[in-house]
């Protein structure tokens, strides 16, 4: 895949771009978007500012953090605070995405979606309601470790960083996670299997390529 520099703000609209043109694989009425990476990538303010130029483009758009699914303390920590291994298989509630945000999006499905449902740092449930996501609206996910997982997606979109770059940008109270990334590359190779590829190791200067169809 060949890279190509772009802005942050461009990269948003040409995605924004890529959304509105292809109506969703599955014929439903809701476009699902996976916008997956690092916590050192900044996935969420791509998440966001994409939904941003949908919204110009008079499409309701509904950003959804992963974070907002991980499962409580008790089963997050079970093997430590800082189990690199228990961090790539077990912190996000795949179950919870499933039947709370992805499932209510299907053909023939509700359009309601729960925006989040644990608060991580308090360790209990948010107790957020749900939201209706109209006919046409599109669902944006982001977060790590969201390739792989089969989660239906009409866009799959994952931030690079070279191992270098992700350890330099990593903060020290993180850096223990840094094993869970190196599997991740090595388990899903999620630059093979995205739609679209943005390397973001300087976040001043992006570059981004779109897999051949």
């Amino acid at each position: 895949m060949r890279l190509a520099a772009i802005t942050w703000e461009r990269l948003a609209g040409e995605l924004a771009g890529m959304i509105d043109a292809a109506p969703p694989a599955d014929g439903g009425s809701w476009p699902r978007v996976l916008v997956d990476g690092a916590p050192a990538a900044d996935a969420a303010a791509l998440a966001e500012e994409t939904a941003r130029e949908l919204r110009v483009r008079g499409r309701a758009a509904l950003v959804v953090a992963a974070d907002g699914f991980l499962r409580p303390a008790s089963l997050r920590f079970e093997h430590g605070r800082r189990d690199a291994d228990a961090y790539y298989e077990r912190w996000l509630d795949t179950g919870a995405l499933w039947r709370e945000v992805f499932t209510p999006l299907d053909p023939g499905g509700s359009g309601r979606v729960l925006p989040d449902l644990w608060d991580a740092e308090r360790d209990r449930a948010t107790r957020s309601g749900y939201l209706t996501l109209p006919p046409g609206g599109v669902l944006l996910v982001h977060g790590a470790f969201l390739l792989g997982q089969w989660f239906p997606a009409d866009l799959a979109v994952h931030l690079s960083l070279t191992p270098a770059a992700l350890a330099r940008r990593t903060s020290d109270d993180l850096r223990w996670t840094l094993p869970a990334f190196a599997r991740y590359e090595e388990d899903v190779r999620p630059a093979e299997t995205a739609d679209v590829v943005v390397r973001a190791d300087d976040p001043r200067r992006p570059a981004w390529g779109v897999r051949p169809a």
